[in-house]
This record gives structure tokens, C-alpha cells and sequence, in this order.
């Protein structure tokens, strides 16, 4: 089963239970704009409802997009991701947002 939760959920499944912050980013749709979501791995999460793990439900929007992503992630027991979903948008890499910080700076 894990197998298959690694294999569909396209995301960095197993990230080490010692750190303390898990980032994600996300261009929520019909937006150019890339948003960095930081979740806090000892204060964001809740139990998952019948199940051996934690969750955490979250809205990205930019500072330019009107328009919400709604990102779902799922924890094991030790903290470590094992399941993302994304709902109006889609996700995007550290150097998509890189990309969009810089195109966006403003220069003296």
C-alpha cells in the first residue's frame, strides 16, 4: 500500500522526522504566481480520523492571485509525509518559485 501512496502522490514522500518545518509550493490556478507554504510539523497537524497518522488542510493564496488552493497533506506517526493532494492549482518546485522571486524583484 505504501508503494502505491508513494507512486501517486508525485511529492517527497518520507522527508525525515527531525526537522521541524515542512515546505511546499503551489501556483494556484489561472494564477503565474508561485506561493511557498510553510507547515509547522509540531503545531499544524491533527490526527487523522481513524487512521495511524496526522493531516493537515491548508489555503494558498498569493499576495496577487484572488484565487485559493486548497492543499491536503497526510503524516505517518513519525511525522514523515506519505500522501498530497491539491485541489484548483497545482504544484510547482522550489525553483519555480526561485524563478518568480527573481522575474518579480524590483530593481533600483
Amino acid at each position: 500500500m505504501n508503494f502505491l501512496r508513494r507512486l501517486f502522490s508525485l511529492g517527497k514522500v518520507g522527508q525525515p522526522a527531525n526537522q521541524r518545518h515542512y515546505v511546499v509550493y503551489v501556483r494556484p490556478k489561472a494564477c503565474r504566481e508561485v506561493v511557498r507554504v510553510t507547515i509547522d510539523l509540531m503545531n499544524d497537524l491533527s490526527l487523522s480520523d481513524g487512521e495511524d497518522g496526522y493531516i493537515v488542510r491548508k489555503l494558498a493564496r498569493g499576495a496577487r492571485c484572488p484565487f485559493p488552493s486548497e492543499i491536503i497533506l497526510r503524516f505517518d506517526r513519525s511525522r514523515a509525509l506519505v500522501e498530497r493532494e491539491i485541489a484548483h492549482g497545482e504544484w510547482a518546485e522550489q525553483s519555480d518559485y526561485d524563478a518568480f522571486i527573481r522575474a518579480n524583484e524590483t530593481k533600483p
